[in-house]
């Protein structure tokens, strides 16, 4: 039997605080510090608690060579090293052919080993925002309230006598697109989005403007927002919940042909809850018609940035790229939109069949008509009101 250490692992030491009766009673506090030692690896979705011992034995191996079993040093723990192949930081040539398989598709992606580790071990999976990350705050108020108020709106470099104040900014014809942009908190849950307004969000988003074979084999997409390397590597995966003609569902959107790919047919009950989940319970984003998934391909992106410390930062502005030109379209139709990075990964490529090695989650767009009376707050334009510029 052949082998080696897994490609990408990190170890965190991680402490836990644990009531503790005996500390309490040498009046040293009530809590004692314990120290788990776990293990990340790129391949694996959870971490591994190792003791001392397993870790002094994980660093007796190296990523690259294989080195066969047999011929290993007497004094290694074999039940140490079973241990390790089970939990798959260890890989074999020829048992646990689910790990070897895996840590072989994360060599061949090319990942950079923090930003692999970053984007796998970040992932939600059944989480409510509201339930988990608001720690009890119920609005802004009571954020301050507890935490005391926010750092300032901005801050000042420089003295007041020392700027320089710039001319007015002239009006022009981008601005009423600008300035009736906004977040949109509250869809109305009974509007259908018009299929032209939705084909037209979709292509000029997403879409293949022109395409040009830059190299045998090599196909350049030109699109309405920039991308690294211009390699534009992220899909758009459609959640429809009410769009006109199309079946409640998932899709995915082919930027060249400009066309839907069904992949699952829901009904509108399963549809809602999906968006649901998809949005980590953020009910307020659950109701808008269309929702977009950006999904970046690793390896078109890794492929030309090969274990590139600036890669998946790449990833990350292409997501805000994207998400930009989304909130001018469906601004220009009149529609709010938004975007949300507190999202259930994991639930999310299980409904589209994704896999976090080849396939990067980032965010989840939206966008529809507006519910008439809001319920969550929003910086919704109110027409009569005069510009405050």
């Amino acid at each position: 039997m052949l082998v080696r250490r897994c490609a990408i692992v990190m170890i965190e030491p991680r402490e836990r605080l644990d009531f503790d009766l005996t500390v309490l009673f040498r009046g040293e506090g009530a809590f004692a510090t314990h120290i788990e030692w776990l293990a990340l690896a790129a391949h694996l979705d959870q971490p591994v608690v190792l003791s001392i011992a397993d870790l002094e034995l994980l660093g007796r191996f190296g990523e690259t060579l294989w080195i066969d079993r047999s011929s290993l040093p007497t004094d290694l723990s074999q039940t140490g090293i079973d241990t390790l192949l089970t939990a798959g930081l260890l890989i074999a040539d020829s048992i646990h052919p689910e790990h070897r398989h895996r840590d072989e598709r994360v060599r061949a992606t090319h990942w950079r080993a923090l930003s692999a580790l970053t984007h796998i071990h970040s992932r939600w999976h059944d989480i409510n925002a509201i339930r988990d990350s608001t720690a009890g705050y119920t609005d802004i108020r009571d954020m301050v309230a507890q935490l005391g108020p926010p750092p300032p709106e901005t801050i000042d470099r420089r003295p007041t006598d020392a700027r320089i104040t710039l001319p007015a900014a002239p009006s022009d014809r981008l601005d009423p697109i600008l300035h009736a942009r906004y977040t949109g908190r509250n869809y109305d849950s009974r509007a259908v989005l018009p299929l032209a307004t939705a084909s037209r969000l979709l292509q000029r988003s997403f879409g293949a403007q022109w395409t040009r074979e830059l190299a045998p084999g090599a196909v350049a997409l030109k699109k309405t927002s920039p991308s690294g390397g211009s390699l534009h590597p992220t899909e758009a995966y459609l959640l429809v919940q009410r769009v006109e003609g199309i079946a409640p569902g998932l899709y995915h959107y082919h930027p060249i042909d400009h066309a839907l790919e069904p992949l699952a047919t829901l009904t509108d009950t399963a549809a809602r809850t999906t968006a649901l989940r998809f949005v980590a319970d953020q009910h307020w984003f659950a109701d808008a018609p269309l929702m977009v998934v950006l999904a970046t391909r690793a390896q078109r992106n890794f492929w030309k940035y090969r274990n590139h410390p600036k890669a998946y930062r790449a990833v990350l502005l292409d997501a805000g790229h994207l998400s930009q030109t989304f909130y001018l379209l469906a601004a220009e139709a009149g529609l709010p939109a938004f975007i949300t990075a507190a999202i259930n990964e994991v639930e999310i490529e299980q409904a589209f069949g994704l896999d976090p090695i080849d396939d990067l989650v980032v965010a989840v767009l939206g966008c529809g008509p507006a519910a008439e009376h809001p319920e969550t707050v929003e910086f919704r334009h109110i027409p009569h009101l005069p510009d405050p510029h």
